[in-house]
């Protein structure tokens, strides 16, 4: 892989979570989306059990807990982002049933059947949409809903710089069509699958970041590691604005048979 195209796991993970952390959202995404996407979701309760797998600091997790009943566990790998999630929970008066615990998606502290609901937005891509649509199925009671978006093409071809960009990113990369015969496959049926405006990637996700880069550059002036860290953000960024015709996240929402 060429240095233009490090994967973000590449980088100091220490590094990344410093970053991320200084913006309300770790992906791309907006709470009117994560709404919609609930509106999809019709079998949950005070007693219900939600997951939001690879969570960050939970700006969509407050989102579902302020729309939805039921108890909520937050899991993601980084400490830093389960300590800023459980303030977040305490600060917008939901902590008596949300809760952030860290963790790895593929290792999940669950028992079989025990949630309604597994949440990801922006992070399944860490197990791969395919093992984590089968892996995470044996936690769902059967009826039970998952929620994730994914990175997917619109179109069936598209300029080789950005096919190379995603190929080397993330592979698993693929159409509309076939993630969601990946989701039938592994057992789902395909309630709601929509596009994310471009919003979700702009306003909220690139345009913060630019605000955070230069307190973070400044922080870490002359780590090589932090600038080239931005500046593959930065032409993650540019390289969104010049193919967005092409991909985007896409929700999944699927019930278990």
């Amino acid at each position: 892989m060429s240095n233009e195209n490090k994967s973000i796991h590449e980088f100091d993970f220490n590094l990344i979570c410093e970053y991320f952390s200084a913006i309300e959202r770790q992906g791309p995404g907006s709470p009117e989306v994560t709404i919609k996407a609930l509106s999809f979701i019709d079998n949950l309760t005070a007693e219900s059990h939600i997951a939001d797998l690879g969570c960050g600091t939970g700006g969509q997790t407050m989102i579902v807990a302020q729309n939805a009943p039921g108890i909520i566990t937050g899991i993601d790998l980084f400490p830093l982002f389960i300590d800023l999630f459980n303030a977040n929970s305490q600060k917008t008066g939901l902590n008596e049933r949300v809760k952030g615990v860290v963790g790895s998606m593929d290792s999940l502290p669950f028992g079989e059947k025990e949630l309604d609901l597994i949440w990801s937005e922006g992070a399944i891509y860490n197990i791969g949409f395919e093992r984590g649509l089968n892996e995470w199925r044996k936690f769902l009671k059967t009826g039970g809903y998952l929620a994730v978006t994914e990175a997917s093409w619109f179109t069936d071809e598209r300029p080789e710089e950005i096919e190379t960009f995603w190929k080397d990113a993330y592979p698993e990369i693929d159409t509309i069509p076939n993630k969601v015969g990946q989701m039938q496959k592994a057992g789902y049926i395909p309630v709601a699958t929509f596009i994310l405006p471009e919003n979700c990637w702009t306003t909220n996700f690139y345009d913060l970041q630019a605000l955070a880069q230069e307190a973070f550059l400044k922080k870490h002036a002359g780590n090589k590691t932090a600038e080239e860290l931005v500046a593959n953000e930065r032409r993650e960024a540019q390289l969104y604005q010049k193919y967005k015709a092409f991909y985007g996240y896409v929700f999944y929402i699927g019930k278990k048979v």
